[in-house]
């Protein structure tokens, strides 16, 4: 059913969409097992009292709740049962059919993840915790440790830390910049430039003017009138208005290795480092140097005056990837204009707009808090309304595909996974271009789970019911 855009009703979204709390600098995740359900709602039921809404205004520090579908099952909301869950988060991302999907197999399979995995303790829930500093993050969590998790029936399974916000990741490169504009959130967010609201919070249009998918419950389930109404669907109760799907995936990121790669594959015939070279590699393998100017307005060197750069296209500046080459992963996260059957067109520019994706990530190890074995890499994390035609489709048809943009053996170079070793990276060049063969894998999964992030109402029908 179509609808017209609606105000965001802040005070029900939880913060984590609205703001990012990029202002946050400190941020840890408890993956929490429900033990015992019947003592969990209370627990959970105080838990969801210190949640922080969207309406919030830069709190010093902030708590978000998120659940998997094994996880609301154990609280009594049947997830195979009820209409409008979709199907990837139901079954799981450690579903068969999903992990080859996203390229989760060999040494990436989830029987060899440290959480997340069928061999690990069982996560039911997420509690995502920032704050302004370390020492206001250490009060959060002993406040939720104390509060909420010390009355019996949960458990936290890991507690993941982070390294402090900042824009690099581990790699290097500055991070953030390509973040979609969101219809009602930014005052530039207007025309061609703005993502339905809809693509990110469930109850609202999306960009082919629908409501997406989401979790109704018959009337009957909620007599007590703790949730709204759906009038789209002859009054149900809207168990998933304002809620969104939260992917989280922890990736370690192999740094030494990479820049021990791009070290080696850019030496000199007399066997010295090149160390200008090696940037400049690096630079075509991610799509921006170190400093976020992209390749397309900066191709032969940096320019950190073009570091928050974002306004540009493929299609009518870098179409043969002479600048920026076709498999660099910038281009594939977001290829912009260049999408078919229109390419240069406000029809593929709208088409991109159908799977953006709201990233939430942090950084941990490095000189911040490693993860128990002193990796470091990145908790992926990010928002969108519909998993499979954001996040898996992204993941699939974009990063992990070996014939994106016409190439042949050519998966994302920095993030996808090697099914085998004969993967490349193409430097397109006239007269000659140049491909870069047998490259390693640089980026590992560790963990990973489907979450639901639930509007505060609903998050009060969960545990008050």
């Amino acid at each position: 059913m179509a609808e017209t855009a609606a105000p965001l009703e802040l005070d029900d979204i939880q913060g984590l969409v609205i703001r990012g709390y990029n202002d946050l600098k400190s941020a840890c995740f408890l993956l929490i097992t429900v033990e015992d359900p019947t003592a969990a709602r209370p627990a959970l039921g105080r838990l969801a009292r210190l949640v922080t809404n969207g309406g919030a205004q830069s709190p010093e520090s902030a708590l978000n709740l998120a659940f998997t579908s094994d996880g609301l099952r154990r609280l009594g909301l049947d997830t195979r049962e009820l209409d409008g869950f979709s199907q990837e988060f139901v079954s799981g991302m450690t579903d068969p059919s999903r992990s080859r999907l996203l390229g989760d197999v060999g040494e990436n399979a989830p029987n060899g993840w440290h959480w997340g995995g069928p061999d690990c303790p069982p996560v039911d829930a997420l509690a995502l915790l920032y704050a302004r500093d370390e020492e206001l993050l250490g009060r959060l969590e002993a406040q939720v440790r104390q509060d909420a998790l010390g009355g019996g029936g949960l458990t936290v399974a890991a507690r993941l830390g982070t390294s402090p916000l900042t824009d690099r990741e581990p790699f290097g490169f500055r991070d953030g910049i390509s973040q979609p504009l969101v219809e009602g959130l930014s005052k530039v967010a207007v025309g061609d430039d703005a993502v339905k609201a809809g693509e990110f919070v469930l109850g609202y249009a999306n960009e082919y003017g629908l409501l997406t998918d989401r979790p109704l419950l018959p009337a009957g389930y909620d007599t007590t009138g703790l949730l709204p109404r759906a009038p789209d669907a002859g009054g149900a109760a809207d168990f998933g208005r304002n809620g969104s799907y939260l992917v989280f995936r922890q990736l370690r990121q192999d740094v030494a290795g990479f820049h021990r790669y791009l070290e080696e594959a850019t030496r000199r015939p007399d066997g010295s480092a090149d160390p200008e070279a090696g940037e400049a590699l690096g630079a075509r393998m991610v799509g921006r140097w170190p400093s976020g100017a992209p390749l397309v307005h900066a191709p032969l060197r940096d320019d950190p005056s073009l570091g928050s750069d974002n306004d540009f296209g493929y299609f009518a500046t870098d179409p043969d990837g002479l600048s920026c080459p076709l498999g660099a992963h910038v281009r594939r996260a977001n290829p912009r204009d260049s999408l078919d059957p229109e390419p240069g067109s406000a029809q593929s520019v709208a088409i991109g707009r159908r799977h953006r994706l709201l990233r939430r990530g942090r950084a941990y190890g490095g000189d911040g808090e490693a993860d128990g074995d002193g990796e470091t890499g990145l908790h992926f994390l990010c928002l969108g309304a519909n998993i499979s035609r954001q996040f898996e489709f992204v993941q699939h048809t974009w990063l992990n595909n070996a014939h994106f943009n016409g190439l042949y053996d050519g998966p994302d170079p920095v993030v996808a996974p090697r099914q085998n070793h004969d993967a490349t990276f193409t430097v397109q060049a006239v007269p000659v271009r140049t491909r870069y063969r047998g490259l390693p894998q640089f980026v590992s999964i560790r963990g990973g789970a489907y979450f639901f992030l639930p509007g505060l109402q609903a998050l009060r029908y969960l545990c008050e019911r």
